[in-house]
């Protein structure tokens, strides 16, 4: 297929950032294309939790937080640091908030309110124990109508239930609390309502896409599936003027290109060029599509890039043959440790996510390898609490057998897996949570700890291992998503080594430099970004400087295409 079509702008990618910047672009009139490399739009994002983290939106204001732009900025100094340009850090705090009012007044895009989801590290210099997390509202697929065929889906383990972030971080609890029992009725109640009312509810980073692409349908922006990125077209004074697809046809783009394609984390060869040996493909939650295209192509028009050896962390679970199984709130639960393979603690493992896997590869070292390391539990724990998607008690998968390793002591657990360390390591363990301090890496000290641990308990995080049979799993450092890429300046304008700006490309999401640099702030600090500075490209393309309201200062109410730029 061939031809040549026209749009003031060519967004690629239709993840959060694509989307974002897709209907900001009919917002304020302008023509818009997205772009997919596959047969399904949603990304990432819908294979995600949906949250977004941006400091001072309208959800954290009406919640009463008192969440400022200064505290916000001192957090961001505390953790992300100078790593990243305080222009583009002062832009993101800008941003963000408008491009959440804006979609939250004029498209379906809904968000809220995460009550107690903390900062990732909440005692930083401007932290928030009650947290600044807000996740899309639940939506009915159905809404979508033949549109629904195109989307991709997450395919979780929940047993025909639709749970948010909120009731998960209680239904963990089902076997411990009031609370859990409770959550559990609730969710159990809406997955009743919803088969009588015929509806398929969709929640987390599904619920964010299937609002985004239903907006786009209503906005009258375009979308193409099955379109693979082959090329940039530019003109000779070096401008981005358009895409040419595997397929031969060209897209000219008269305000610009937005690149919204995601990382690399499906390319062993950029993987193993930038990464932290060892790395995989099989450890990544990313969508297949991400295979370092937008990189690539940027890369060859001088862009400058950053980050590469960085990636959104994530300790997984990876059966072989199967998707990987993200530890999240796992990692959280008391009576668990996670150790090398001689059987030592070398973290706390109930830390944040990025973090933890930051610490695997900083602490692998020979004869003492994490990569991958053991996650061990006792029969207590497993009957409990909600593991890798297993309902307490509910057995391992037959299929696993093999994979999960299993003992009646600790002692014999260590032979079975060979870390020799072992059971000195887990009586240590034990000793602390009998005081309910752990000595060595103070799991449960922070806000965060705590938010998926054991309220019954002294110290939510801690519990002995004391019934067997014991169980070890392998865990590897996973990752949702690479995050370096393209640099950007504060306008998301991909700039040169010389630090000048090529002029028509954009970009935004996992495809650019991250500006959380090195690490992860809070739940949602990879899409929030995403969203805003996306919504900022787009702005930065038709000079509005939308106000606060959210308003195109050009008077065209988002109705109808302006006048073409050359």
């Amino acid at each position: 297929m061939t031809g040549t079509h026209a749009y003031d702008v060519v967004v690629v990618g239709s993840g959060a950032a694509g989307f974002a910047a897709a209907l900001t672009a009919r917002l304020r009139g302008l023509t818009v294309l997205v772009v997919e490399k596959t047969d399904r739009y949603g990304g990432s994002t819908a294979l995600s939790g949906g949250a977004i983290w941006v400091p001072g939106n309208l959800h954290l204001d009406a919640a009463g937080l008192g969440d400022t732009e200064e505290k916000a900025r001192a957090y961001l100094d505390a953790t992300v640091g100078d790593r990243v340009p305080a222009a583009r850090t002062d832009a993101y705090l800008r941003h963000g908030p408008r491009m959440v009012r804006e979609f939250h007044e004029r498209t379906r895009v809904r968000f809220r309110y995460t009550p107690g989801y903390s900062d990732y590290f909440p005692e930083a210099l401007g932290g928030m124990a009650q947290g600044r997390s807000v996740e899309p509202e639940i939506f009915d697929l159905k809404l979508l109508g033949p549109l629904a065929a195109g989307m991709r889906r997450a395919g979780l383990p929940t047993y025909g239930l639709t749970m948010t972030s909120y009731d998960f971080r209680f239904l963990n609890m089902v076997a411990r609390t009031w609370a859990g029992r409770r959550a559990a009725v609730r969710v159990g109640l809406r997955a009743v309502g919803t088969r009588l009312r015929g509806r398929t509810l969709l929640s987390l980073g599904e619920a964010l896409v299937a609002r985004m692409r239903l907006s786009l349908q209503e906005l009258g922006g375009e979308l193409w599936l099955s379109a693979p990125l082959a090329g940039l077209l530019t003109a000779d004074d070096g401008r981005v003027t358009g895409i040419r697809l595997a397929d031969g046809r060209t897209v000219r783009a008269r305000r610009g290109v937005v690149l919204a394609s995601g990382g690399f984390s499906h390319a062993q060869d950029l993987r193993e060029k930038h990464l932290p040996a060892p790395t995989s493909t099989a450890w990544t939650h990313a969508s297949e599509g991400q295979t370092g295209d937008a990189l690539r192509l940027g890369e060859e028009l001088g862009a400058a890039t950053d980050l590469l050896d960085r990636v959104w962390g994530a300790p997984s679970v990876c059966p072989p043959g199967e998707q990987p199984f993200f530890l999240v709130a796992d990692r959280g639960i008391p009576g668990m440790v996670i150790v090398n393979a001689a059987g030592e603690r070398y973290a706390n493992e109930a830390a944040p996510y990025h973090a933890f896997v930051d610490r695997m590869y900083a602490c692998d070292r020979p004869g003492a390898t994490t990569v991958p390391s053991w996650l061990v539990l006792d029969a207590r724990s497993k009957a409990r609490y909600i593991f890798a998607g297993l309902f307490p008690g509910q057995p391992f998968p037959k299929r696993w057998d093999g994979f999960v390793r299993r003992a009646g002591t600790v002692e014999e657990l260590a032979r079975v897996i060979g870390a020799p360390e072992l059971p000195a390591t887990v009586a240590r363990f034990n000793a602390f949570a009998e005081r309910g301090v752990d000595e060595d890496f103070g799991r449960g000290d922070s806000v965060y700890d705590r938010y998926y641990g054991d309220p019954t308990l002294r110290n939510p995080n801690l519990a002995p291992l004391e019934k067997g049979p014991f169980y070890a799993v392998p865990v590897h450092p996973g990752d949702i998503g690479t995050k370096g890429g393209l640099v950007t300046d504060a306008d998301a304008r991909v700039l040169r080594e010389d630090g000048t700006a090529i002029p028509g490309l954009y970009a935004a999401g996992n495809c650019s430099a991250a500006v959380m640099g090195e690490t992860y702030p809070g739940p949602g600090a990879t899409i929030g970004p995403a969203m805003a500075f996306a919504w900022a490209a787009v702005d930065a393309m038709t000079g509005s400087a939308a106000g606060s309201d959210g308003t195109a200062s050009d008077g065209s109410g988002g109705q109808g295409p302006l006048q073409d730029v050359p």
